[in-house]
């Protein structure tokens, strides 16, 4: 894998991806998105369930705020635009290669101004408008 698509920047540098960077740059996102999920998974049951206002349910909304708040971060240092919660947007120059996990694959596209609501599967995509962005 190249060095420069592992690069980590700052949380303010904007990246544009061609298709080839993002798919390989994918299993890495994957990876720490799968993690992160999982250290979240006991803490989303423990704010269900512990009573308002208590030390337990205090910790538990900071521990949650934590494990987020690190996992944006680090997708913002890969260049990603975090959009929500395990949801990021590879810039591609033109609109975005768009990915929520759990999907397996980096698999949908859509412009700026559409947002996840408007995404379309990528292969369609590719078949109809040949974009630049998926050329190198």
């Amino acid at each position: 894998m190249d060095d420069d698509l592992l690069r980590i920047g700052s949380l303010q540098d904007t990246r544009v991806f061609s298709l080839a960077d993002a798919q390989a740059l994918f299993p890495l996102v994957r990876g720490i998105t799968q993690r992160a999920a999982e250290a979240l998974a006991p803490v989303q049951r423990q704010l269900k369930v512990l009573p308002r206002r208590t030390p337990e349910l205090q910790a538990a909304e900071e521990r949650y705020q934590t494990l987020v708040n690190g996992w944006v971060n680090k997708m913002r240092r890969l260049g990603l635009v975090v959009k929500g919660l395990w949801l990021v947007d590879f810039d591609t120059g033109d609109g975005y290669l768009c990915w929520k996990y759990p999907e397996l694959k980096l698999g949908h596209y859509h412009g700026y101004d559409e947002g996840f609501a408007g995404r379309r599967p990528l292969a369609d995509v590719l078949a109809t408008l040949d974009p630049d962005w998926a050329r190198y």
